[in-house]
């Protein structure tokens, strides 16, 4: 089954390279033609490993990581428990906020809670508010940056190390759909989970699975701020209502709604308005994280990681799109989320993105339309969705469709230098040069996945210097050999002569790291 559509792909493969061999345009990407076999290993997936064959069947390749691809390797497996955690930090900040605010110092906790490991030097700001709070918190502060850098290195050492490379990059693709950061206080023990356990375990199932697991996950609540969302009408709302001077949430959220919306769901042309948002937010409310606030103690556990406080919902039945839903609890919302993962809107939504992501930053409107229908046709099945794309004549084309975001080319530059794990902190170091630091992106939206955001002078320099880094630590001989296998039938006259006239296998190396290969695919 899962060979199907293979010769779909080849045979439109051939005939799109003939149709289109002139598509790419810019400076990094003239002169250079994609085989068949370099397409797979590099538009498809993150590259070829160091020692691994050169795939003889393109197609067959690419369908056979579908079985290949393990959603909890062992490392992610043995990943200790941090849930716990999550609810310890937020009280510890709620007790600091309101010491701090006693002492007219509000903002110093924030500021600590937020930053990459690489930003603790003495003279940086978040290193002073850190060295400025009491013993306790700063512990919990440290520890959870510590996991965040663990976690990140777990995401990249299994993504070099996969089998199935395509597939780790389905994992990315949606977990940046579904973006959560650790700028926001409490998401720290939580970003690593979410992606390893709402994310990887539904890459290859249904989208309606996956979307329930990624917006009702703990990170997810946090982040969007719905842990504190509660009805106005409700139980826990209307007591709140009557106490003077109250603190903490101030009632209905509707981040979480508006992005599941806008976002995750219909696109923001789908045809949503803001009364079914702000429906559709209090149809979220009760939605929390275990152990947090004063109501947590009436938290019933829900799949996934999340809890439901009925005392925060608010009661009711609501209408959203023009469809009526009964009043209940935890179930109202799971209902929307059916019907949203359903609607056409979404197929559409997901379908463009997925053909921006393999087919160009203009992604032909053919394709987008075959994953749509597909979309639809299976009820969001995404590994029917993965098997249309590998089948689509349109990913096929010769000249190079995208620039390497620089994640990307980091894990294939890994790839091809052969580097065995790296440490947690130098991973952490060097995607924050590049720029592309996962779970920090700059909005809900995840990061941009277009050229025009990653091509400047200023990043492709900064790539060239990690290169030579990288270049030093790696194993050099063969570099030429390498890069045959690493580009078959790709690797461009310019790339050949510049690697045979390299003083050494190192030298040779990082030219090959910047090379207009790598940085297309």
């Amino acid at each position: 089954m899962a060979d199907g559509g293979v010769d779909q792909a080849e045979a439109g493969g051939h005939r799109a390279c003939r149709e289109r061999e002139s598509h790419a345009t810019d400076t990094l990407s003239q002169g250079l033609e994609m085989s068949a076999a370099s397409i797979a290993l590099n538009r498809f997936g993150y590259g070829l490993a160091r020692g691994e064959r050169v795939p003889d069947d393109p197609a067959r390749y690419l369908l056979r990581q579908l079985d290949a691809f393990d959603p909890a390797p062992a490392v992610i497996a043995a990943r200790a428990a941090t849930r716990g955690k999550t609810g310890e930090m937020l009280q510890l900040l709620r007790s600091l906020r309101e010491r701090m605010q006693q002492a007219g110092e509000t903002g110093m906790a924030e500021a600590a809670m937020t930053g990459p490991m690489s930003e603790m030097a003495p003279e940086n700001p978040r290193a002073a508010a850190l060295a400025g709070l009491p013993p306790e918190y700063r512990t919990k502060l440290l520890e959870a940056r510590r996991v965040v850098v663990d976690d990140l290195a777990v995401r990249v050492n299994v993504a070099v190390a996969s089998p199935a490379p395509m597939v780790e990059r389905l994992v990315h693709f949606w977990s940046n759909h579904f973006s959560v950061s650790v700028g926001k206080p409490g998401t720290q023990f939580e970003v690593g989970p979410h992606e390893f356990g709402a994310i990887r375990p539904h890459v290859l199932g249904r989208f309606v699975d996956l979307l329930k697991a990624a917006v009702l996950h703990p990170a997810m609540l946090l982040y969007l701020d719905q842990f504190q969302s509660i009805g106005p009408g409700s139980t826990a709302g209307q007591r709140r209502g009557r106490r003077a001077n109250a603190q903490g949430p101030r009632g209905l959220n509707e981040n979480l709604a508006r992005e599941i919306l806008e976002l995750h769901t219909l696109g923001v042309d789908g045809g949503y308005s803001q009364a079914d948002v702000t429906e559709f937010a209090r149809a979220l409310t009760g939605w929390t994280v275990p152990g947090v606030g004063r109501v947590g103690r009436f938290a019933e556990d829900q799949p996934g990681g999340a809890a439901f406080v009925a005392l925060a919902h608010e009661p009711g039945a609501r209408t959203i799109l023009g469809r009526r839903y009964g009043a209940g609890g935890p179930e109202q919302a799971m209902a929307i989320l059916d019907d949203l993962a359903a609607h056409p809107a979404t197929a559409r939504h997901i379908a463009t993105k997925l053909a921006r992501h393999f087919a160009g930053d203009d992604p032909p409107a053919s394709l987008a339309a075959r994953l749509e229908a597909e979309f639809l046709k299976t009820g969001g099945d995404l590994a029917s969705l993965t098997r249309t794309l590998i089948a689509a004549p349109e990913v096929w084309v010769c000249g190079p469709v995208k620039f390497r975001a620089p994640f990307e080319w980091f894990i294939a530059a890994a790839r091809l230098s052969g580097i065995d794990a790296l440490p947690p902190q130098r991973i952490a170091r060097v995607l924050n040069e590049l720029g592309q630091s996962p779970w920090r992106a700059p909005s809900p939206a995840g990061y941009d996945d277009l050229a025009a955001s990653w091509a400047a002078p200023d990043v492709l320099l900064r790539r060239a210097e990690l290169a030579e880094r990288m270049a030093q630590g790696a194993p050099a001989d063969d570099v030429l050999a390498r890069a045959e296998a690493a580009f078959p039938d790709a690797l461009s006259h310019t790339t050949r002569t510049m690697l045979k006239r390299a003083e050494s296998g190192r030298q040779a190396l990082a030219l090959l790291l910047v090379a207009p290969e790598m940085m297309r695919r």
